[in-house]
C-alpha cells in the first residue's frame, strides 16, 4: 500500500475532477458561459504534457552523461505519454474553440478554417509532429546504442522547440485564444475565481500522476521484453 499512495492519489484526484468539474459552481465570464468547465481538462492535460516531456528530455540527458540505455528507455516512453497528452489537450482545446470562437453569423466552414489558422493551434501542432519525428527517427534506426545516442540528442531539439511554438510566437501573433485580443485569460492568479482554484491544481496534479503511471508500466514491459530478447 505504501508504495502505490501516488496511484491512489491520481485516482481520488481525477474523480474530484469530474464530480466538481462537471458539478460544481464556475464563474459565468462572457463568451466562455458553461465551456470554461473544460479548463480542468484541456488546460491541466498541457500541464502534464509539458511535465512528461521534461521528464522525458531529462532522461535524454542523464542518458548521454552515463549512456545507461533504461534512461533511453524512460525517455521514449515519457515523450510517448506526453504526445498522448498533448493530442488530448489538443482535441479538448478543438471542441471549446468550436463553441467560443465560432463566428455565428459565418457559414460552419468558414469559423472552421479560422479557427484552424489560428497560430496557437498551429504552434501546438507544430510540437507535436516534432515530437511525432522523434519518434519515427528512432525506429528508423537498428543499431540500439546509435538510436539511444540520436533519440536524445533530438529530443533535447524538440523540447526547445516547444517553447517558441507554443508559449512564445503564439503570444506576439494575433489569436482568438484567450488572453489576446480581449478575451478572458484564464490566468490562474486573476481570471480564475478560488473555487475553480480547488479544482484546477488536484486536476494537474491528478492527469500528471496518471500520465506518470501509466509511463511506468510501459517502462516495465520494454524492460521486461529487453531482458528476454537478451536472455
Amino acid at each position: 500500500m505504501h508504495k502505490s499512495w501516488w496511484k491512489i492519489t491520481s485516482v481520488v484526484l481525477l474523480v474530484y475532477t469530474f464530480i466538481a468539474g462537471f458539478l460544481g459552481n464556475v464563474p459565468h465570464l462572457p463568451l466562455l458561459q458553461e465551456t470554461i468547465r473544460n479548463l480542468y481538462f484541456h488546460v491541466c492535460m498541457w500541464f502534464a504534457m509539458m511535465i512528461l516531456f521534461t521528464v522525458s528530455v531529462v532522461n535524454s540527458i542523464r542518458y548521454l552523461r552515463t549512456f545507461n540505455i533504461k534512461y533511453d528507455i524512460y525517455a521514449r516512453q515519457y515523450a510517448v505519454m506526453g504526445i498522448v497528452f498533448g493530442l488530448l489537450g489538443y482535441i479538448t482545446g478543438a471542441i471549446w474553440a468550436s463553441y467560443t470562437w465560432a463566428d455565428p453569423n459565418k457559414a460552419a466552414a468558414n469559423s472552421f478554417s479560422t479557427i484552424a489558422r489560428d497560430p496557437k493551434l498551429i504552434g501546438a501542432a507544430i510540437a507535436l509532429l516534432v515530437y511525432f519525428a522523434y519518434l519515427i527517427l528512432r525506429d528508423s534506426i537498428q543499431d540500439m546504442d546509435k538510436k539511444a545516442r540520436i533519440g536524445a540528442v533530438y529530443n533535447i531539439f524538440a523540447y526547445a522547440i516547444l517553447f517558441p511554438s507554443i508559449w512564445i510566437l503564439p503570444r506576439i501573433l494575433p489569436s482568438l485564444h484567450p488572453g489576446n485580443e480581449g478575451n478572458p485569460a484564464l490566468d490562474v492568479k486573476n481570471d480564475i475565481s478560488g473555487s475553480m482554484r480547488l479544482v484546477f491544481y488536484p486536476a494537474v496534479i491528478g492527469w500528471t500522476l496518471l500520465g506518470v503511471w501509466i509511463t511506468t508500466l510501459k517502462i516495465r514491459l520494454q524492460l521486461l521484453n529487453e531482458k528476454k530478447m537478451s536472455a
